[in-house]
């Protein structure tokens, strides 16, 4: 007999949040934590969306998500969850860039790229003072009519190099263009700079056991295997969800599902206005990308000189579109020590990244798919064989990863790994106005994407329901629609 994954629920909860992405379970714990009964329900048998993990035998754990954050999600693990996750954030030491415009190792921080751009690239100290403070001073509320390529054509006029070195990790962290608005850059851009790159040490795997822990010591209902079918609405506000065959009530539901899936899945756009459908319509997926994956056999090392994070190129020019072209020409490569984790087997494995769309793997057949699979993987080792000469006969595992792999398992329309653009955030911002007690958290706008900007979304999110059924209880509207 199939296993009940909705044993023991309850029938009715102040909150359901459909979706365990960080944006997910961040508002899931602050609402538990506020007191509100809150079930958390996730479609796959593990949580953390994006931010998961896999196993292989001989102790290979592989991180899906290559992730290099700001220094805010100290602050934001340390006030949101708990001060162990917050502890276990650290900073990567070298971020190497090598490319046919210029090969060097930085912290990655304001002070490195200001003696970078002005000793190595010659750029005026008052240019890059200005770009800095430019940057530095963007907010959500700016206008956006200048795009990144003209931000930087203002500041650094034909400097093909300095875009790409300022850009090129932009682009690997969020999915972010040239022709994007220019505060989608900035913004981004200027977290970073503060203090450099960080990653969680212990690996993901452990973050979402220390995640999972906090969620259920606030009394949050965790669920998983459990693929909500319908937000279900009673004179235009949230009623309930179905969920594996079965209805449970709540006042407010936040959806952590991609922003398309949530409105034209989940609620469908019959309950909507006609121009909010319209406006969600024009909302811009955001692409996805591919990995390889890497595991060296026992004993394998490899010099820590070779960096932790390196943004490689064999591209003469930086062009976004060759970032995204199936002839891949740009890699990035994240590289896991054994010190990433201190409390394992000892093991050295390296991820290799680029940005891809969706459509190049979505129509292949299946032997076609797994033919290309193959070569993404034998055209990274050679291309790895730069950094790491003999790799393949250094090698105990490797496998790929591709936007058809991110679409099975977390669901995500056309596997986008970033959500949307940046008009999905205006869209995401204004569901709850279309109805009443609905919230949507997750990576939505170039802005909100990577760890931080999922966990901080989540925050804002949660505050929002706070808010909404503290007045409904002021105003004795305690109950759920029957």
């Amino acid at each position: 007999m199939p296993k009940d994954f909705l044993k023991g629920v309850q029938d009715e909860y102040d909150v359901i949040v459909i979706g365990s992405g960080l944006a997910g379970m961040t508002s899931a714990n602050i609402l538990g934590r506020a007191g509100y009964s809150v079930l958390l329900l996730e479609q796959h048998y593990k949580l953390g969306g994006m931010a998961t993990w896999f196993k292989r035998p001989g102790g290979h754990i592989f991180d899906v998500s290559l992730h290099g954050f700001p220094h805010g999600m100290i602050k934001s693990c340390r006030r949101y969850w708990s001060p162990e996750i917050a502890e276990s954030i650290v900073p990567l030491k070298r971020i190497r860039f090598d490319n046919p415009m210029f090969s060097l190792t930085t912290t990655y921080n304001r002070d490195d790229f200001t003696r970078l751009l002005t000793d190595q690239f010659n750029v005026e100290p008052a240019s890059v003072k200005s770009f800095f403070d430019a940057a530095r001073g963007m907010n959500f509320y700016d206008d956006q009519a200048m795009t990144t390529g003209e931000l930087f054509e203002k500041f650094f006029p034909g400097r093909h190099d300095v875009v790409r070195l300022l850009m090129e990790p932009i682009v690997y962290a969020n999915g972010s263009t040239l022709e994007d608005p220019a505060i989608t850059y900035g913004i981004v851009f200027s977290n970073f700079m503060s203090k450099g790159v960080y990653t969680f040490e212990g690996g993901t795997d452990r973050l979402i056991q220390m995640m999972e822990a906090e969620l259920k010591s606030n009394h949050v209902d965790v669920r998983i295997k459990c693929d909500v079918e319908k937000v279900n609405l009673r004179q235009g506000r949230v009623a309930s969800v179905t969920v594996n065959g079965r209805t449970i009530k709540t006042r407010a539901v936040v959806s952590n599902a991609n922003l398309r899936a949530t409105i034209f899945r989940l609620l469908g756009e019959a309950q909507l206005d006609p121009q909010f459908v319209d406006q969600a319509r024009e909302v811009r997926l955001n692409n996805s990308s591919t990995q390889v994956y890497m595991a060296l056999k026992p004993g394998e090392t490899v010099e820590e000189s070779t960096g932790d994070l390196l943004f490689s190129s064999t591209a003469a020019d930086f062009r976004t579109d060759l970032l995204l072209s199936r002839d891949v020409t740009s890699r990035t490569y994240s590289f896991y020590y054994p010190r990433t984790r201190p409390e394992g087997r000892e093991r050295t494995l390296l991820v290799s990244s680029t940005n891809a769309h969706y459509r190049d793997w979505s129509e292949l057949s299946d032997d076609d798919y797994e033919a290309s699979k193959q070569d993404l993987i034998e055209t990274t080792l050679d291309a790895v064989e730069k950094y790491l000469p003999n790799i393949r006969e250094r090698l105990a595992h490797v496998e790929a990863s591709t936007p058809r792999t991110f679409r099975h398992y977390t669901q995500h329309v056309a596997g986008a790994s970033f959500g949307t653009k940046f008009e999905g955030l205006a869209v995401s911002r204004g569901l709850p106005d279309q109805v009443k007690g609905m919230y949507h958290a997750g990576s939505v706008g170039i802005i909100m994407s990577g760890w931080l900007g999922a966990i901080n979304y989540g925050v804002i999110v949660a505050n929002d329901v706070d808010a909404m059924l503290m007045a409904a209880a002021t105003s004795g509207k305690t109950s759920a629609p029957s």
